[in-house]
């Protein structure tokens, strides 16, 4: 780099521990981590890499500065007033949610400040999430005239219609407890306790076989969408599949024989 010029920083930085604990930070903390089209092709890329890699056991995803993410970046949005560049923008963006949910390790939304419009989507589409009891989320498009039709596909799976509705109709912000009442996170804590609350959640995923909790993602979304009897079938297939790995075998012969059982390092 010469002289006077100024370091571009990342998009997203991404970390992982000798546990195999992936750490994504979304990193536009001056603009409050809206999701650009350039943060979107990072963070893409990112999901991408992580859903291949056997080593990576869990995922968390925080953001940078004093906000977890501000949804899509409406500044760069009304530079292109053009319905294609809008309809591949939100594709793009659906896709990027889609492999959240379609990776096999657990991602862990850690949310701080606000999460808004796609920044809240985000929270909802993540497996789990914990908030700083200080964090606030919204679906907030409607404000400015545009209602928050992709962020509602999300929030109406987590929490009841009603709730989702008020919310993506008034735009209003909800704290962290109302949000933890909701179903639209898991656990709160204050916020210099945030990453302790989120190890518990680490901790416990890492405790089991990393292959049933692959089949278990994949089977729990596959299943919600489906009638009833349909699910069970496709769940009794899949448990049948998972009592034929390794993993169960040892697992159900350890708790007939009253002792831990002696997983392997588990990869995928």
């Amino acid at each position: 780099m010469q002289t006077g010029e100024t370091a571009v920083e990342p998009y997203v930085l991404c970390e992982t521990d000798s546990r195999g604990v992936a750490r994504i930070t979304l990193n536009r903390p001056r603009q409050f981590n809206a999701l650009s089209e350039e943060m979107l092709a990072a963070l893409q890329a990112e999901l991408d890499a992580i859903a291949t890699n056997p080593h990576v056991r869990v995922v968390v995803l925080a953001g940078a500065g004093k906000a977890f993410c501000a949804g899509h970046d409406l500044k760069q949005m009304l530079a292109h007033p053009d319905q294609h560049y809008y309809e591949d923008l939100f594709a793009r963006c659906s896709q990027m949610m889609l492999t959240i949910q379609r990776m096999p390790q657990p991602v862990i939304a850690r949310v701080h400040g606000i999460a808004t419009a796609a920044g809240c989507q985000l929270v909802a589409m993540c497996d789990l999430a914990v908030a700083s009891s200080e964090a606030k989320f919204a679906v907030s498009g409607i404000n400015v005239g545009l209602f928050c039709s992709t962020p509602s596909v999300a929030l109406s799976r987590n929490i009841g219609r009603k709730a989702a509705f008020e919310m993506l109709v008034t735009g209003e912000f909800i704290d962290a407890e109302t949000a933890h009442h909701l179903g639209l996170v898991n656990r709160v804590a204050p916020p210099d306790q945030l990453d302790a609350t989120i190890e518990q959640l680490v901790g416990a995923i890492l405790a089991k076989p990393a292959e049933s909790i692959a089949i278990g993602k994949s089977l729990f979304y596959r299943q919600i969408e489906l009638p009833m009897a349909e699910a069970y079938q496709l769940a009794g297939q899949t448990m049948a599949c998972n009592m034929m790995e390794p993993c169960a075998q040892e697992g159900v012969t350890a708790f007939v024989e009253k002792r831990p059982p002696a997983w392997a390092s588990s990869e995928r």
